[in-house]
């Protein structure tokens, strides 16, 4: 089993508050950058809600963290270990699937694992990511497709992909059977744009 829901969902608010905080950002600042509501933002910080993975990149982005770092328990040595059971699940689908984030690096270039589960005709649908991200995938279970720019690209299982995350893409078991996937996402120079006082 994964963290418990309303665990991560303290850790992330608290983290995103120390990090909004030591950027000496308000709330009305960071919900103008990343275009999620201030009263999202609120709810995130207090704990009261799990954000969707598409949101919390939008925050880790402005924040220039990466996502990892939002959702990573403390560490006071120069390695990460997450044990089996400890991922961070930031989806569930509407019949049990997971997208649990495994590990991941610090900006500026970010790289994140996931493993991800599908139950039978469930998919998940992603926003495109910040420029230049690119997403590497591949399937250990079962039947998954992958459409990315809105052209579809079937995977058995042994199947990888390579692809660019930064247009709109989704993830789909047609089968009746569960789908489970790897997948690194590389985001390159997170935190880059804060350096000169600008963003997108």
């Amino acid at each position: 089993m994964t963290v418990d829901a309303a665990t991560l969902a303290r850790a992330i608010g608290e983290r995103v508050k120390d990090e909004r905080l030591n950027r000496r950002l308000t709330l009305d600042q960071l919900a103008e950058t990343t275009g999620v509501s201030r009263r999202m933002i609120i709810n995130i910080e207090q704990g009261a809600t799990n954000p969707s993975v598409g949101t919390l990149l939008k925050i880790s982005d402005a924040l220039g963290v990466g996502l990892p770092k939002l959702v990573e328990p403390p560490r006071t040595a120069p390695r990460s270990v997450t044990r089996r059971g400890e991922g961070a699940a930031l989806w569930t689908g509407d019949r049990g699937g997971t997208g649990v984030l495994m590990a991941g690096t610090r900006s500026p270039d970010v790289l994140e694992l996931w493993d991800w589960t599908l139950e039978a005709q469930e998919q998940h649908t992603s926003e495109a990511h910040a420029a230049g991200t690119m997403e590497v995938l591949q399937v250990q279970q079962g039947a998954l497709t992958v459409t990315v720019a809105g052209e579809p690209v079937a995977l058995g299982e042994g199947d990888a992909l390579t692809f660019a995350g930064d247009v709109d893409h989704s993830y789909v078991n047609h089968g009746d059977t569960t789908t489970r996937f790897t997948l690194a996402v590389f985001e390159p120079g997170v935190g880059s744009t804060q350096k000169d006082g600008t963003h997108d």
